[in-house]
C-alpha cells in the first residue's frame, strides 16, 4: 500500500496521445503600433507527442519543466502553422511572448480582446492546483513586427491538424473599428481580414464556380434543361432565364428575406430534386422550347435557395463589399454553368452523331437521369416528412408577411411577362431557333 502510494504521488510523464476529434480555437487579431497581436487559446489536448508530467489521476505538474514544453508546444503546435501578410508581404515568424499560460476549462477571458491579453500575460495558476491535462486549456500571446497599425492585413492559419474538425472563431479589428468576427472549420487559405472589392469578388467568384461544378444535381438539372436544346438561342434563352431567377432568390435569402425555419432546406432540396425529375419526365413526352424556359425560370427560384445555402456560411469573408460579394458569387456560378455547357454540348452533339441516334439518346439520358433524382427526391421527403407543420397565427405579423410576399409574386410575374416578349422576339430574329419536339417515337 506505501508503494502504491508514493507511485500516486511521484510526477510521472504522460503518454502520446491520440488526435481529439474535436478541437475549438479561439484567437484575437489585433494591430497597435508596431506589432500585430496574435492572441490564442487552444485545448492543452491539442498539443500531441508533448509529454506533459501528471500525478495521480491525470492532474498536470505545473512547474519549470511544464513551462519550457508549453513553450516549445506552443511554437510546434501553433507559432509554426500561422502566416501573416502586410498588404500582401509576408512577415516575419511570430515571436512568442511570455510563457503561455494554463487555464481551466470555466475561464472565461476569451470573452473580449482586453481579458484574452490579460490571461496570456497573466500570472500562473498554483502550483497546487488539480488540474486534468486533458481539460485544460492553453492562452498563448503571439507578436509579428509590422509598418503600420493602419495596413492591410491577411492570414493564412493552417491549425486544422489540431483536431479531425478544427473550428476557429477569430475576431479582428482595427483601431478606431468595429470588431469583426470570422468562424470557419479546417483551414480556410488565405484570408483577407480587411478585405478589398476586387480581392472579395474574386474570392467568390472562384467560390461560385467550385460550388457549380461540385452540385451533381444543379449539373443533372441543367443537363436534363439543356440536352434537347443544344443551338445557340434555345441555349441562350434558357441559360438566362435560370441565370435570373435563381439570382433572384440567391440575393433575397442571403440579405435574410428567405424563411429561416428548420424545414426550410429539407424542403427547398426536396423541390430541387422534383425539378430534376420534372424536366426528365418533360423530355420523355416532349420538351418545347416556348414553354421549357418558363419552367427554368420558375424551378431556378427553388436552385437560388440552393445556392444560398451554401453561401450563407461564406458572407463572412466579403467583409463590408456583401452586394459586390453576392454578384461575383452569381458570376462564378455562371462561369460554371458555361464551362459545363462548353463540354456537354459538343460531348452530346458526338455522341449524337456517331452512336445513337438523338432522339433516342435523349430519351436514355433522360430516363437515367430521372431514376436517379427520383430516389433522391424520396429519401429527402422522408427528411420532410420527420417536421411538424403548423399554420400561423392570423395576426398583424401574418399579414405584413402575406402582402410581402404577394408583392414578390407580382414583381416575379411582370419580369416572366417581360422576359417573355424578349425570348419571343429573339426567337423570331433567329427564325425559330426551337428544335423539333422531343417524342418517344424513334
Amino acid at each position: 500500500m506505501l508503494l502504491a502510494g508514493a507511485a500516486v504521488l511521484v510526477p510521472t510523464p504522460s503518454a502520446s496521445h491520440d488526435i481529439p476529434t474535436t478541437a475549438l480555437v479561439q484567437v484575437f487579431v489585433r494591430p497597435e503600433g508596431d506589432v500585430l497581436r496574435f492572441v490564442v487559446r487552444v485545448p492543452l489536448g491539442t498539443m500531441r507527442d508533448m509529454n506533459f508530467p501528471t500525478r495521480g489521476p491525470g492532474f498536470i505538474v505545473l512547474g519549470e519543466n511544464t513551462d519550457t514544453l508549453m513553450r516549445d508546444a506552443a511554437i510546434l503546435w501553433i507559432g509554426d502553422y500561422v502566416q501573416m501578410f502586410e498588404n500582401d508581404v509576408r512577415l516575419p515568424s511570430p515571436q512568442l511572448i511570455g510563457t503561455p499560460r494554463i487555464r481551466l476549462p470555466s475561464d472565461r477571458s476569451f470573452n473580449s480582446y482586453e481579458t484574452a491579453l490579460e490571461s496570456a500575460l497573466g500570472a500562473p495558476v498554483p502550483p497546487d492546483a488539480e488540474m486534468v491535462w486533458q481539460q485544460a486549456l492553453m492562452d498563448v500571446l503571439f507578436e509579428f513586427p509590422i509598418q503600420s497599425e493602419n495596413s492591410r492585413f491577411s492570414l493564412r492559419s493552417e491549425l486544422a491538424h489540431l483536431g479531425i474538425q478544427t473550428t476557429t472563431v477569430l475576431r479582428f479589428s482595427l483601431p478606431g473599428s468595429e470588431e469583426r468576427l470570422y468562424q470557419f472549420t479546417g483551414d480556410p487559405g488565405l484570408l483577407e481580414l480587411d478585405p478589398r472589392w476586387h480581392q472579395a469578388a474574386l474570392r467568390f467568384v472562384n467560390m461560385g464556380f467550385l460550388h457549380i461544378l461540385d452540385g451533381i444535381d444543379h449539373l443533372l438539372f441543367l443537363l436534363c434543361l439543356v440536352v434537347p436544346f443544344r443551338r445557340l438561342v434555345p441555349l441562350i434563352t434558357l441559360v438566362t432565364a435560370f441565370t435570373i431567377s435563381h439570382s433572384i432568390t440567391l440575393i433575397a435569402s442571403s440579405l435574410g428575406y428567405a424563411p429561416a425555419a428548420l424545414w426550410f432546406p429539407p424542403v427547398v432540396e426536396t423541390l430541387i430534386a422534383a425539378s430534376i425529375v420534372f424536366m426528365g419526365l418533360e423530355n420523355l413526352v416532349g420538351a418545347n422550347l416556348r414553354r421549357r424556359w418558363l419552367v427554368a425560370f420558375g424551378f431556378g427560384l427553388v436552385h437560388g435557395f440552393g445556392f444560398s445555402f451554401a453561401l450563407r456560411e461564406s458572407l463572412q469573408f466579403a467583409g463590408s463589399h456583401l452586394m459586390t460579394s453576392l454578384f461575383a458569387f452569381n458570376v462564378g456560378v455562371e462561369l460554371g454553368q458555361i464551362a459545363v455547357l462548353l463540354v456537354a454540348v459538343p460531348a452530346l452533339s458526338f455522341l449524337f452523331a456517331r452512336f445513337v441516334p438523338e432522339r433516342m439518346g435523349i430519351i436514355v439520358i433522360s430516363a437515367l437521369v430521372t431514376h436517379t433524382a427520383w430516389h433522391w427526391m424520396t429519401e429527402r421527403w422522408e427528411n420532410v416528412r420527420q417536421f411538424t407543420f403548423q399554420l400561423p397565427p392570423l395576426d398583424v405579423i401574418f399579414l405584413l408577411s402575406a402582402v410581402r410576399w404577394l408583392i414578390a409574386i407580382l414583381v416575379l410575374g411582370g419580369l416572366a411577362w417581360v422576359l417573355r416578349g424578349v425570348f419571343g422576339k429573339l426567337e423570331e430574329w433567329s427564325g425559330g431557333g426551337a428544335q423539333p419536339r422531343v417524342t418517344p417515337e424513334a
